[in-house]
């Protein structure tokens, strides 16, 4: 039977969404540790299935300034790609690759902007590859574009792309650990419903 709300995935098909985040992190924590010369590990990643407000309860405060990379997927999957980064998290990179910090987002310049890029991109792709490779399915990926914006503001984004569909997200949420330091992390992953049945299809789930 097929879905028509994320919501109306079973217990299954959220523990193999998990699986691919699982192989997705450590294959973006190897990335990231080359990039930032430094020691990178993840935590086992957690898939929670969120509405609007509880996604912004969960992540922090509708009014807090927060930078995203966005990406979408075209191909046999369709939807896009959320990737939620905080100034801790920010700062932890630049001063790793750029020996610099900032103490406000609009102090990005244009350098440390494609920087911040790169490594959504690093971690996304880790995140579609696993998930192309596990469902055997062909996944293309858009140009990576950041913004900096309040946090109720970019969540919108997936909810006016997707809201006719669903007014749930999926969250894949866990730890990096960058040199000793405990950094959060954050994904959306909004596949369209009939790519997430067809996912779920090709992963031998059923939701009958």
């Amino acid at each position: 039977m097929k879905i028509r709300r994320y919501d109306e995935m079973n217990g299954l098909g959220l523990d193999l969404i998990r699986e691919i985040g699982s192989i997705g992190t450590g294959n973006s924590a190897t990335a990231l540790s080359s990039m930032l010369g430094k020691s990178v590990r993840m935590t086992v990643p957690d898939v929670q299935i969120l509405g609007y407000n509880e996604a912004i309860q969960f992540l922090g405060d509708p009014e807090e300034i927060v930078a995203a990379v966005l990406v979408k997927m075209t191909g046999e999957i369709n939807g896009l790609m959320l990737f939620i980064l905080k100034l801790d998290f920010i700062n932890e990179v630049l001063s790793s690759v750029m020996h610099k910090e900032i103490e406000d987002y609009y102090q990005l310049n244009v350098l440390e902007t494609s920087a911040l890029e790169e490594i959504g991109n690093i971690i996304i792709s880790s995140y579609v590859n696993a998930m192309s490779t596990l469902s055997e399915v062909t996944i293309n990926l858009s140009v990576p574009d950041i913004a900096v914006n309040m946090l109720g503001g970019i969540l919108s984004v997936p909810m006016v792309e997707f809201g006719y569909q669903t007014d749930k997200m999926m969250m894949i949420s866990g730890q990096f650990v960058i040199g000793g330091k405990v950094l959060h992390s954050d994904l959306l992953m909004m596949p369209d419903i009939e790519s997430l049945n067809f996912l779920m299809e090709k992963l031998g789930i059923t939701n009958g």
